[in-house]
């Protein structure tokens, strides 16, 4: 019911949307005696466009999940295996098209490729299944069982989970089935602003990982709090951001993470 309800939410609570949402109902409404509510409704729609396009805006928001987890010092030991946390691929549109796409956090897999080539000995971990409410759609992991292979990667070292649903899911479904060790190193990739998260429930799950994380928007300069008005580029950061924050307190709030902003 989580899973589901969360889709729900998000499809009205997602800022672009929401912001639409205000839009078409302030239009609506000044052809109707409530034309005071209606001028608000508008204007706040407005201020919601102008901020989620500004770039000073997306950077303050989504810089403080970017910087939480670091990245392991370096020189690194070798790990046991590396986990790549699905949500950067395009299965419907890859299956469709008998192609290879990938979503801005496609850089999972190029980084988990890069990782795996720098430690060849390591197990290579993909865990993704259907993150939509129809479940009859193409999975990550019909995606991914034909992209790692092609980008380098042995078929022999890669394990794939297809089960879950949601990031909650992932750190279970991988627990169980890797049954790791208290000797083993295993490191986590995925996109840094959902890295916070991302230990938060695989520290819950009794998993310990090694953070590693990609797929950056942000410079991570002291002045990266960006000039300038693009909707395209800043509301795609600041959705990211928003919907991490939700997503924390969400997770906090039903008990799949033991902090609201865990920290390394």
């Amino acid at each position: 019911m989580f899973f589901q309800f969360s889709k729900v939410f998000w499809a009205v609570a997602a800022p672009g949307n929401f912001c639409a949402l205000l839009l078409a109902l302030g239009a609506f409404g000044l052809f109707t005696r409530f034309q005071r509510t209606a001028r608000a409704l508008v204007a706040a729609s407005a201020l919601g466009f102008m901020l989620l396009g500004a770039g000073p805006f997306s950077a303050a928001l989504i810089r403080p999940l970017e910087d939480r987890f670091a990245r392991p010092v370096e020189p690194m030991a070798a790990p046991t295996g590396i986990i790549i946390l699905g949500g950067g691929l395009k299965p419907a549109v890859s299956r469709a098209r008998g192609s290879l796409d990938v979503l801005e956090a496609g850089s999972r897999m190029i980084e988990a490729a890069a990782l795996a080539q720098r430690f060849p000995h390591a197990r290579v971990v993909f865990t993704g299944g259907i993150g939509a409410l129809d479940q009859n759609v193409a999975t990550e992991v019909e995606i991914a069982r034909r992209m790692l292979p092609a980008i380098g990667i042995a078929p022999e070292r890669i394990v794939y989970e297809d089960r879950s649903r949601n990031t909650h899911e992932n750190a279970q479904f991988t627990r169980d089935m890797l049954n790791p060790g208290a000797d083993e190193t295993w490191l986590l990739v995925t996109s840094a602003w959902h890295m916070p998260r991302s230990m938060g429930v695989f520290r819950a799950a009794g998993f310990p990982v090694v953070p590693y994380p990609v797929d950056y928007t942000t410079f991570g300069a002291a002045g990266d709090f960006r000039a300038g008005f693009d909707l395209d580029d800043g509301a795609t950061r600041a959705t990211k951001a928003i919907r991490e924050y939700i997503g924390l307190l969400a997770y906090r709030l039903t008990g799949r993470t033991q902090a609201l902003f865990p920290a390394p």
